[in-house]
C-alpha cells in the first residue's frame, strides 16, 4: 500500500506533509505535490498533516480517483524531491474548496 495525493492539492500545495515524511517520498511540481509510490512506506504520518485532506491511502481511493495513483507515480519520476516545508502559494486559500482542478495541473 502507498499514500496518494489527490486533486485537492492542486493550486493549494501546502507542504506541511513533507516535513513528517521519514523517507522523503514527496516530489514538487509547479502547483501540486505527489508521493512516489515506490518510496512510500505506508507510515501514514503525512495524511493528518494535509490541511485540505488531499492525501489518502491507495486502498481508500474511490473508483473514479484511482488514476491519481498513476499520476503520482508518473510525476514523481520527473519532479524533484521536496523535504522542507515552504510557504503555500499566496492564493492557496482561494482554491481550497474548488472542485475539478485536475485540468489546472501544471506539469
Amino acid at each position: 500500500m502507498t499514500y496518494v495525493v489527490k486533486e485537492e492539492c492542486i493550486k493549494c500545495k501546502y507542504t506541511d506533509c513533507v516535513e513528517v515524511c521519514p523517507v522523503d517520498c514527496f516530489h514538487e511540481g509547479p502547483n501540486y505535490l505527489v508521493i512516489d509510490p515506490e518510496e512510500c512506506i505506508d507510515c501514514s504520518l503525512c495524511e493528518p498533516e494535509c490541511p485540505v485532506n488531499a492525501i489518502v491511502a491507495d486502498d481508500d481511493l474511490e473508483p473514479d480517483e484511482e488514476h491519481y495513483l498513476e499520476l503520482n507515480e508518473e510525476l514523481s519520476a520527473i519532479w524533484p524531491v521536496i523535504t522542507e516545508k515552504k510557504p503555500a502559494p499566496d492564493d492557496a486559500d482561494d482554491w481550497v474548496d474548488k472542485e475539478n482542478k485536475l485540468e489546472l495541473l501544471e506539469r
